[in-house]
């Protein structure tokens, strides 16, 4: 067994206070924009979740390309977070960012399609298996159309999800399960229009039992799932676990929906093709625009002939499925791009052997200094955590330490290197070094000598 060594808490409020006081006075312009920004921003900010960054108040930016950004102060980062998978390609691609210009230059929204549009669903098709595409503006709103349509084609009223998932700002999966095993709402969760546990009922990851049991009633529409959880942090499936879940499924009836927005990571074509999965619907957004907002869903041919029987009638514009913007032709010259250009099989030879490096030397640290810490990997995609790596999302949720990430997140950002908040976790791009991946590991193993040291 390792050595455990424990974290002196009063050394480690020591050590953050100090770099505390390194971040702001490094950092005046950003600390005089974010004092403007809250005369007129929400929490000043322009999305909540942007308090959430390390440090007194979130750095500005003026500039990101490849694998690196620029705030205000004129400071150099190396970008592990990419946008939460947002920028996964690289900043500014000079192939995407062209045509995204090119096609704003002939106009970015007529509510008519394009060619590109039938190109992109055609190569959505080629990667990841399934016929039939429409578009939103993001995932959230994907994941909204098919649990929507879901319900609509089996005349089912709920949806299951996995305890601690992950799908946007949508109302039935901002949910988690109680020390019961009932559905109540996530921490944090505000305003739900009803108790979540009229819409959904929820399992925990890994495990086929339970999931038989909440299919056994009879009352669920579909299964919305990521392959793997990535918004918890990383929680990898059990062999045997995935395939169990689609037996089920088909076993009950329910319609399985596969969500890659973050998964994706996993290869060109997504965990659904490297692991041979065989959803019945699919989701995936941000990267896929290389920056545009947009995302996209698709469907089996059965599903999708079922489907268009109820979206051919004069009332299709108020089906519940849309959005004005949806489908632009600025958003499908964006995807045509990044789909030409980027999230392509040699580039994810590259990032994957640039996460493992990544892992590799994280693992190293915490080998060295004893820690019972541990380290996931999903293509591109690598986390370290404070505990044993965790079999399902509430196992994740109890090995998150606020104090501890904190004090990591922002050692490196004083360090000049960005990680994902809300974990410990980097993304990987065609644009990134083994001297930025080395670069942390550096500063990784420094975080832990002067907290253990």
């Amino acid at each position: 067994m390792p050595r455990i060594t424990p974290i002196d808490r009063d050394k480690l409020a020591r050590l953050h206070a100090a770099e505390e006081l390194k971040f702001i006075e490094s950092h005046p312009k950003s600390h005089h924009a974010a004092t403007l920004a809250d005369k007129s921003l929400l929490g000043g900010v322009p999305m909540p979740w942007m308090k959430r960054w390390p440090g007194a108040f979130p750095i500005s930016v003026v500039e990101a390309r490849g694998a690196k950004f620029v705030d205000l102060d004129g400071h150099s980062y190396v970008d592990f977070c990419l946008g939460d998978t947002g920028s996964m390609t690289g900043h500014a691609v000079d192939e995407i960012t062209s045509a995204i210009s090119a096609q704003l230059n002939r106009g970015s929204t007529v509510m008519l399609p394009s060619v590109d549009s039938t190109w992109v669903a055609e190569e959505l098709s080629r990667r990841f298996g399934l016929p039939k595409w429409q578009f939103s503006i993001s995932a959230t709103d994907a994941n909204r159309f098919v649990l929507r349509l879901s319900r609509h084609l089996t005349q089912r009223p709920k949806v299951l999800v996995h305890d601690w998932c992950y799908h946007g700002t949508v109302d039935e999966t901002l949910v988690i399960a109680d020390e019961n095993g009932q559905t109540i709402s996530r921490h944090g969760a505000i305003g739900p229009q009803v108790h979540p546990s009229m819409t959904t009922r929820v399992v925990p990851f890994n495990d086929l039992k339970a999931l038989e049991k909440q299919l056994s009633f009879g009352d669920v529409a579909c299964m919305l799932i990521e392959p793997a959880l990535t918004n918890i942090g990383i929680v990898l499936p059990e062999p045997g676990y995935l395939a169990g879940v689609r037996d089920l499924t088909r076993k009950y009836d329910v319609i399985l929906i596969i969500d890659e927005t973050h998964t994706i990571c996993a290869g060109p074509g997504g965990a659904t093709r490297l692991w041979n999965l065989e959803p019945d619907m699919f989701v995936i957004g941000k990267t896929i625009g290389g920056g545009i907002p947009v995302a996209a869903y698709g469907m089996s041919s059965d599903l999708a002939a079922r489907a268009e029987k109820s979206l051919a009638s004069h009332d299709v514009d108020v089906s519940g499925l849309g959005g004005t913007l949806s489908g632009s032709v600025l958003a499908m010259a964006a995807v045509r791009a990044t789909l030409s250009n980027a999230l392509l099989p040699e580039q994810f030879d590259k990032t994957i052997r640039l996460a493992t490096r990544w892992a590799d030397g994280v693992s190293a640290a915490i080998k060295e200094f004893g820690l019972d810490w541990s380290v996931q990997q999903l293509g591109c995609r690598a986390e370290y955590w404070f505990c044993q790596a965790p079999k399902n999302g509430a196992q994740a949720a109890a090995g998150v330490d606020p104090e501890l990430e904190n004090f990591m997140h922002l050692w490196a950002l004083n360090r000049n290197v960005l990680l994902t908040p809300f974990h410990n976790m980097a993304l990987l791009s065609p644009f990134h070094f083994e001297s930025d991946v080395d670069s942390h590991s550096e500063i990784f193993s420094s975080a832990l000598s002067a907290l253990l040291n």
